[in-house]
């Protein structure tokens, strides 16, 4: 009986806490809310709504610092959540490595407060990172992650570094391959292309998927090789390249290595008048306006958003563009910060809509969360936004740039001559 008793003044002492704590916090009471299975954050009234970047701020902050200011545009754009505030929290930094996409994401999904997470900028990083934020139950949205190995063969089948959670508003690297092949092959008359890779997940899917779309064209590629990060002096490699004899180069690099293999192949002796070919990673401001970039072809997301406007914020990409350039006191360096813009904003709406509200708490299912992204259907900045079963999210659309001039070093006016559209 004393034991019974003993019970019963805890379970008493408990309620009474219980009831001082939802006064505390504005709540009426306790929940009949269910958590599902990856866990649920529960925000009290007064308290923001915690979402996290991580982004390259170290490694390739060409592509880091844009999309971080598109993140910080749309969060501002966005506002509330329910009557909450929305926090966003100081950036993480990925470095663009393996190493940093894994430490900032073990960083990110040991804050029980935290709902979802933008990023990560490279494909590196976030073959590391997916998979620790995929385990805690955790939605990420990339803005400018292209490499097919973290979703699908755009065939039903998932590649290896798919993890349920990672969905992007880039578009899979397949397509860029499809569309530099295309007009390579059929536009420029291109037959015999090298290619060159760093090692890295994105440089060498890319290289591989451009290899295999081309040679089912007709074309030839007589040396796929690869340097090693950090490299600079590219003579061993431009040497392979000129006994090819092939009548154009492509080399999907980041700029530590892909601004020297530009400068260096332009004055190689048995490289006179190669057509040179890149990425997106080449496509920034930094890079445009050294002199090695001119002639170049680059692939790349649209940068002219034609006055889109995202669904969710009610911004036109013209609006987005004047509070860039007002709050930043620059026009944008990379086309990525529109889908850091739109990857934030489709982030935010499945926290909006699969939030529930009761006894004065917001309840947000990390698990419906991803339902909610899955099923999106919205227009943004970059188009019309909606995932596949592996979380390929993007619009497909491609263009090809031919940059001349490196006193234009804004992407958004430079030539475009080839436009694909799955």
């Amino acid at each position: 009986m004393g034991h019974r008793g003993a019970i019963v003044r805890q379970t008493l002492a408990a309620a009474f806490v219980a009831a001082i704590l939802s006064a505390c916090d504005g709540s009426t009471g306790p929940s009949s809310f269910e958590p599902g299975p990856l866990g649920t954050v529960t925000v009290l009234r007064g308290e923001a709504v915690q979402i996290r970047s991580l982004l390259a701020m170290s490694g390739a902050p060409s592509l880091g610092e844009p999309a971080r200011r598109g993140v910080e545009l749309a969060v501002r754009d966005v506002a509330t959540i329910r009557g909450r505030n929305v926090h966003l929290g100081d950036p993480v930094d990925s470095a663009c490595s393996p190493e940093g996409g894994s430490a900032g994401a073990r960083e990110i999904v040991a804050d029980p407060t935290v709902v979802g997470v933008v990023g990560t900028s490279c494909s590196a990083a976030a073959v590391a990172a997916s998979p620790v934020f995929s385990q805690a139950g955790f939605a990420m949205v990339a803005p400018s992650t292209t490499s097919p190995l973290l979703t699908s063969d755009l065939a039903g089948n998932p590649n290896p570094d798919y993890h349920d959670g990672y969905y992007r508003v880039a578009n899979n690297d397949l397509y860029q391959a499809r569309a530099l092949s295309d007009f390579a092959y059929s536009e420029l008359g291109l037959r015999r292309i090298v290619t060159l890779h760093d090692g890295d997940p994105y440089t060498t899917a890319l290289v591989n998927a451009f290899g295999d779309a081309f040679r089912a064209l007709g074309g030839e590629v007589p040396v796929a090789t690869g340097i090693r990060k950090g490299e600079t002096d590219m003579t061993p490699v431009l040497s392979e390249f000129a006994v090819a004899g092939p009548d154009g180069i492509f080399f999907p690099l980041f700029r530590g290595e892909g601004s020297p293999f530009a400068a260096q192949a332009k004055s190689f002796d048995g490289l006179e008048g190669v057509t040179l070919i890149s990425g997106a990673a080449l496509l920034v401001s930094e890079f445009l306006a050294t002199p090695q970039s001119e002639g170049i072809y680059f692939a790349g997301p649209e940068s002219d958003y034609r006055g889109n406007v995202n669904d969710v914020t009610g911004k036109s990409a013209d609006d987005a563009i004047a509070e860039y350039e007002a709050t930043y006191g620059e026009r944008p360096q990379s086309p990525y910060w529109a889908l850091a813009y739109d990857a934030t904003t489709l982030l935010l709406s499945a926290i909006e809509s699969a939030a529930v509200e009761e006894g004065g708490r917001l309840y947000i299912d990390r698990g419906a969360v991803r339902s909610r992204i899955e099923a999106a259907r919205l227009e943004g900045l970059i188009g019309k936004i909606s995932c596949d079963a592996f979380g390929d999210c993007g619009t497909g659309r491609q263009n090809i740039y031919h940059h001349t001039d490196s006193s234009v070093t804004d992407v958004a006016r430079l030539p475009v001559v080839f436009r694909f559209t799955p």
